[in-house]
Parts: structure tokens; sequence; C-alpha cells
């Protein structure tokens, strides 16, 4: 009967091609579940097969546990009867007692055999998924098997995938039959059914497509650097190449647009803008907002944002419909874009000026025409009087070496009585907090303000909460949060590893 046993081991195996360890799991689970059916408690049976005979073995065990967490009798025991019984054993030892094994003969049961079947075709589908991932491609080709609750759910070969509804293109229809590309965003292996979970939304798609129908891009001679998606509607991708006698943009463009116009076609007639890169994130921002012209823009390196000034009639060409030109260039670009007209930049600008001279003159105890001098001379924050190389600020024709000296020191006074201040309204925030990346004493002092001196202070916050109470941007936001509760995740596994 034993050899029985390996025979059928070895013939599902060649069968099903999958590894034999596979079919000695998959029967041991069978044969302990048909064992533990003698006891009516939920008892811990364990079987092992010998992989050269084929004789089993079967064992019923007890994990040893702490007094206070010996809730299931029936698979544990509790560390007093350990020491009662002088076991020698420890927490997290096994008890086991040999049992009487079902006979091989007699596992035929249906549902025995269901649990064969099934351990066989997770470990078949779990090979395929692998052979796929090998070949370290994120691109699935197939046709659409069935649609369920707007789910597309796609077979390549053997293969499936699964576009979520989420993730198909707003207005496409894909009926069964149609041959659909989609990008691989990851694979979920506690699915029941198909595990490659797709997506013909997600900027990675529109790269992967570009990539096929450019050979440039995947020569390495043209690199895409940015991409942006309103699925279905809009695009944006940033090129730059690294040949200089390549033009990026014609090359990813095609003769007559034959190659735009190809991705667009899979892209259920997406248009896409097609953006130069460039090193300077001003110039950068400013081709991304194209085929508006924009007449000045302001860089703020500390809220990475831009304020990005056009004509009137050009507001509307650069902002897109429903704000989608806009967004897409920012979201491409990663940098914030505050659109305005003349008329706003020039408010905003005299605001500007009036909060900078308001510094000044309570700061430095100048009168306006001081304080308007040194901003027509370009300085804007304390820092820059008390820092600046002095040279600069002997190059003011209406100061003299005394004035210039002076306002240097009343700027360093006033900094100096800031960080005293700023000390102080931190003394009592963890030190820890202090030193999480991205903190700042500034920052730290703000959140004080608000109750927040703790590491679990700051965790326990949703981003949206923190950004209610400090100005921050959603991602640094989240970053912050995270390398706050860092601590709790790093306690949960040292735990379990004691365990």
């Amino acid at each position: 009967m034993n050899r029985d046993l390996l025979l059928l081991v070895d013939a599902l195996a060649r069968e099903k091609n999958v590894p034999k360890e596979i079919i000695f799991s998959a029967l041991e689970y069978a044969l302990a579940s048909a064992t533990k059916k003698r006891f009516k408690e939920d008892a811990d049976v364990h079987v092992v097969i010998d992989r050269e005979t084929g004789d089993y073995e079967a064992f019923r065990r007890w994990t040893v546990v702490p007094d206070d967490e010996h809730e299931e009798p029936s698979r544990q025991i509790a560390m007093t009867d350990v020491v009662e019984q002088n076991m020698g054993l420890e927490i997290g030892d096994v008890v086991e007692e040999p049992l009487e094994a079902v006979e091989f003969g007699r596992i035929g049961a249906q549902a025995a055999k269901q649990v064969i079947l099934q351990r066989i075709r997770d470990a078949e589908r779990e090979q395929i998924i692998n052979d796929f991932l090998e070949r370290q491609d994120n691109l699935l080709s197939g046709t659409v098997k069935r649609v369920e609750r707007g789910n597309i759910i796609l077979e390549s070969g053997k293969i499936e995938g699964v576009i979520p509804r989420d993730q198909v293109i707003s207005r496409e229809i894909l009926r069964v039959g149609d041959r659909v590309r989609a990008y691989v965003m990851k694979v979920d292996r506690q699915a029941k059914g198909p595990q490659l979970i797709l997506s013909r939304t997600a900027p990675e798609f529109l790269v992967r497509l570009f990539e096929l129908e450019v050979p440039e891009i995947e020569e390495k001679l043209i690199e895409i650097v940015g991409a942006a998606r309103d699925p279905g509607l809009r695009a944006k991708i940033a090129v730059r190449s690294n040949d200089p006698r390549l033009d990026a943009q014609g090359t990813c463009i095609g003769m007559r647009g034959s190659r735009v116009t190809a991705v667009t076609n899979e892209l259920s007639g997406e248009r896409i803008d097609i953006v130069l890169w460039s090193e300077d994130p001003a110039k950068y921002v400013i081709n991304a907002l194209a085929p508006a012209e924009v007449q000045s823009i302001i860089v703020d390196e500390d809220k990475h944002s831009m304020d990005v000034v056009v004509s009137e009639e050009n507001l509307a060409i650069a902002i897109g419909r429903n704000g989608q030109n806009v967004r897409l260039a920012s979201e491409m670009t990663g940098w914030q874009i505050n659109l305005m007209n003349e008329k706003d930049s020039q408010k905003k600008n005299e605001e500007e000026m009036l909060k900078v001279r308001s510094l000044f003159t309570e700061r430095l105890d100048v009168d306006d025409e001081v304080a308007d001098i040194l901003i027509s001379e370009g300085f804007s924050s304390l820092e820059e009087i008390a820092y600046v190389p002095i040279g600069e600020m002997l190059e003011i024709d209406a100061f003299d070496e005394d004035t210039v000296e002076e306002l240097r020191n009343r700027a360093r006074n006033a900094l100096l009585t800031d960080e005293i201040a700023l000390e102080e309204s931190v003394k009592d925030v963890e030190e820890e907090m202090l030193k999480l990346e991205g903190m700042s004493m500034t920052l730290a002092a703000d959140l004080a303000k608000h109750g927040i001196k703790t590491r679990d202070n700051l965790g326990d916050l949703a981003v949206d909460e923190l950004m209610e109470m400090v100005d921050l941007p959603e991602e640094k936001a989240q970053a912050l949060i995270m390398k706050a509760r860092a601590h709790w995740f790093a306690t949960e596994e040292s735990e379990k590893a004691s365990q």
C-alpha cells in the first residue's frame, strides 16, 4: 500500500507539473484531516510521510504556552503543567503523542480527495505565476474571459489576471473575447481566483506601451522621466534624450504621429502630451503646462511649489478642462503649481511685500523707508540680512558701513531671541520625536502648540488631522506619521522574535 502512495505521488507530480514535495504535503494534510475526525474536540494532528519508503506516522500535538494564554486545552498545554510533570520544555515547544494513522486505502473519501486536488491546483497556479514573474515582464496581453461585477478577468495561456473595476478606463467597454493588454500591479497570493492584479489606468501602463512602440526607449537612448494620466481622456509624459543626435519628442511621436497614435488607440483615444524634461525645474514646469504660454514663474524651494503667471487669455488653457492640464503637469513634475494672472500676481506680491516690510520694521526697529530699501535690494528674511556676505550689503548706495553693521547685529539678535523662544517651546517634546526624519524645531514647536509632544501622539494622528494643524503637503505628512509609528512595528517584530 505504501508503494501505491509513492506511485501516486510520482504520477500526480508529472501530470500536474508540480514538485513532489507539494503532493506529499497535500497527502499529509489530507491524512491529518481524516485522522483528526476521531476526536470530538479541535485536536492538532500532524502526519509525516517518509519520502523514501512511503511509511507514515501520525501525532497529536500540544504547544506549551504561558498560563494566562492557556485558552485551547485541546491544542495547548500550560507551562505550570509542564513544570509539574518535569517535562523539561520551554514556551513554544511542542508535546507529541503517537496516534494510529488511518489507512491510506480509506483516504479516498471525497472530502480528502478534494483537499489533495485543491492543494495541487494551488501549487500548479503558483508555479504558473512564478514562471511568468521570472520573465520579469509587467505587461500581460490576453483575452477577456469573463466580466464579473465590472471586474475584467483576463486569460493569457494558463495565466489569469483580474482588472478591478476601478482600474478599467472610464467609458471603455470590454467584451468577452476582446484582446486586451494591462499592466501587472501586484501579485495577490491570498486570492482564491486570479492572482495577478492588473491595471489599464496606471501611469506605468502608459510608460510600458511607449517602451513597446519606441525601440529607442528600450535601447536607453530616450528615457521617460515622468508620467501622469486622466485615464481615457488625457495624459502627459516627460522625455529626455541620452543621445544629443536624437529628438526625444519627435522620436516618441513617430512618423506622422504613428507611434503616439498606436498608444492612444490602445488607451481608448486618450490624448497624450509629450513634454521635454529639463534639469531646471522652472523650465520643466513651463514645458509641462504647454500649450499655455508662461509669462513669469517664482520658485519656492521650501514649499516645493511654483507661482506661475500667465496672461488672462492663456489662463483657461493653462488650467485646462476641469483643471486637467495644471493637475497633470503638477503630478508629472512633482511640483505644486499655483496658476494666476498678472493682476493676482501683482496683488500677491504686494501682500508679500507688506508682510516683509512689517517683519523688518518690527524686528529690526527701522522705518518703512529702510525696510523698502532692503526689499528693493532683494532681501526677504532676517537670515539673509544677518548672514549674507557683508560686501553685498555695502554695495547698497543708501547704506554706509555703520548702518550695515547695525542692521546685521539687530537681525542676529532677533534670530537669537527666536531660537531661545523656539527651544523653550519644545522643551517638553520627546527627544526621539525631535530626531524623526523630516522633523524640524519649528515644526515640533507648532505641533507642541496642539499637544503633540511624543511619537505616539504623532502616530495616532490621521494625515488630514496633521495637515490641519501644520502647513505640510500630504506626502510629507504621511511620511512623517509613518516615521512616528515605526517604533510600534519594531516592537511587534521584537516580541514575535522572542516568542
